[in-house]
């Protein structure tokens, strides 16, 4: 549900729109998120410009380019994860957006996108997810051309069968794949170029397939994701946990929601084994930790809203609002460790 925008936030995301999606080396550009999550977590107009200030230069964010064209609506799959068609892909989406309207523009052009829902390490749908919060048409169109331009696709649906039910138990199958266990580093490290290494190996499996789907799917994976994120609190998991969010905001436009949550689960098991594959915990070991005594969400954002990284912010606004829709005070136990209000 949209909430009112202060003035400064406002003028702020126009602001943050004039930079390029991503940053020296291919990093992605969480600045116009970051300020929707920080208003809505509390944050006044002054520490919104001050982040704005802090991110700009401690990021060194970059002009985005202008377009000349080169995208129409007969070769806009031609150039499909290719980054220097940055400005060409955003003007082509924001006249499709005037054109189509928000809503219909993403049950046009969702379908051929969503196989590459890894784009930008899940970046792409997480600007999105926040255009669709804000029902901000600009956002929509830049998140579209995102999408398009950083387009990553790890291993295509319908090759296999489904073989279970349950995301966690897809990941215990993943751990029994040596092979897995020796993928070298990219260069630059980057959690995008993870993805793309993991799933180029002989070894890795069609896990698009092998989640059974259903309506219950992203549920399924929410729970999941949860319990990956307090069971190793990584930057791996914090990813699953809020794709989920993001998946969700998204629901209403997905012409295939659980086509889209398989893609996403599959984006979450390439970067498993970068972090070496732990065990999830049983469900006992979990539930202790939900019950860990814990401060309330006004803490916990405070605690937030004065953090310089971008991630305390985008993790903790995204479990507030996962606790909201789920009733799981897990994403609270969650949210106040990866702040520092607990150990």
């Amino acid at each position: 549900m949209r909430a009112e925008r202060s003035a400064t936030c406002r003028r702020l995301i126009v602001e943050a729109r004039r930079f390029s999606v991503e940053f020296p080396p291919f990093m992605a550009n969480h600045l116009p998120m970051l300020l929707v999550a920080l208003e809505r977590m509390g944050a006044d107009g002054p520490r919104l410009e001050a982040y704005f200030a802090e991110y700009r230069e401690a990021n060194g964010l970059v002009p985005a380019p202008a377009g000349s064209g080169r995208i129409h609506r007969r070769n806009w799959q031609a150039h499909f994860g290719e980054r220097e068609f940055e400005g060409d892909y955003r003007a082509f989406m924001a006249e499709e957006v005037a054109r189509l309207g928000m809503a219909e523009a993403q049950r046009v052009y969702l379908p051929a996108l969503v196989p590459g829902i890894a784009a930008s390490a899940l970046h792409a749908l997480m600007r999105l997810a926040y255009a669709e919060l804000e029902e901000d048409p600009d956002e929509v169109a830049v998140a579209l051309g995102y999408w398009a331009m950083t387009f990553l696709p790890l291993r295509f649906a319908g090759t296999s069968e489904p073989v279970t039910a349950n995301p966690a138990e897809i990941l215990d199958r993943l751990r029994a794949i040596e092979a897995l266990r020796d993928v070298p580093p990219p260069a630059p490290d980057l959690l995008w170029r993870w993805m793309r290494e993991v799933s180029r190996k002989a070894a890795f499996p069609p896990v698009v397939d092998w989640l059974e789907a259903g309506p219950d799917v992203l549920p399924r994976v929410a729970a999941a994701s949860r319990s990956f994120m307090a069971a190793t609190m990584t930057f791996e998991a914090l990813h699953a946990l809020t794709g989920c969010h993001w998946l969700r905001l998204v629901g209403p436009h997905w012409p295939d929601q659980p086509l889209a949550v398989r893609y996403f689960w599959q984006a979450i098991c390439a970067v498993y084994p970068k972090i070496g594959m732990p065990p999830l915990p049983a469900a006992e070991e979990i539930e202790t930790i939900r019950r860990t005594p814990c401060p309330d969400w006004p803490e916990i954002f405070a605690r937030a809203c004065a953090s310089s990284d971008e991630h305390d912010i985008s993790l903790v606004f995204s479990a507030s609002e996962e606790d909201r829709h789920y009733r799981d005070p897990l994403y609270r136990v969650i949210a106040a460790r990866r702040v520092g209000l607990l150990p």
